[in-house]
């Protein structure tokens, strides 16, 4: 992790055994507590960010303002990010302000195709 980094403190309940085995990992790599379960799940993170499923996931919270861009960007990529970032202002912006045809209008201009449903 960059030293620069902001960090912040988190805690949370975990079974016992796999602090232990978290603990033992540690030892093992010379590395602390801390450490061992930030690159696991830095690990977990990057095999999701694989997964499609995932993506939609993110794209939904993206819509729905659960997540900000900053966060879709980091979750899913850049290129990935700027797509749904349009598809978004697409969404929320204003239908075209054309005026819905009258009825005895012919959008067609007379040239129409019929499908005979027998071919």
């Amino acid at each position: 992790m960059a030293a620069d980094s902001k960090r912040k403190r988190v805690h949370f309940l975990s079974p016992e055994e796999l602090v232990k085995q978290a603990d033992a990992l540690a030892d093992i790599e010379g590395k602390d507590r801390t450490d061992v379960i930030i690159e696991a799940l830095q690990e977990y993170l990057q095999e999701h960010r694989q997964n499609e499923q995932f993506r939609e996931h993110v794209a939904e919270a993206y819509y729905d303002n659960r997540i900000e861009y900053d966060l879709v960007e980091t979750l899913v990529g850049t290129e990935r990010a700027r797509t749904l970032q349009l598809l978004k202002r697409d969404l929320e912006s204003d239908p075209l302000d054309v005026p819905e045809p009258d009825k005895d209008t012919d959008v067609y201009d007379g040239e129409t195709a019929t499908v005979d449903p027998e071919d």
